[in-house]
């Protein structure tokens, strides 16, 4: 068999914490942060916890995990 290739967006998205949980940056903070509130960009600080019915979509698409 072949192997597997993993999509390259999730390599650049995505990182696995120790508990198997995927951690992703939050979308619309890269521009045009004129137009949202300052508690739209606060609580979109850092990074978050995918949902679970997500994360066996991304860890399909991910066949040997990610670093």
């Amino acid at each position: 068999m072949p192997k597997l290739k993993t999509k390259s967006g999730v390599k650049k998205r995505f990182k696995l914490t120790a508990t198997g949980l995927l951690k992703h940056g939050v979308a619309g903070k890269r521009h045009r942060l004129m137009s949202h509130n300052a508690k739209y960009i606060r609580q979109n600080r850092g990074t978050s916890v995918l949902a679970h019915a997500d994360t066996a979509a991304v860890k399909r698409w991910a066949p040997y995990g990610l670093k």
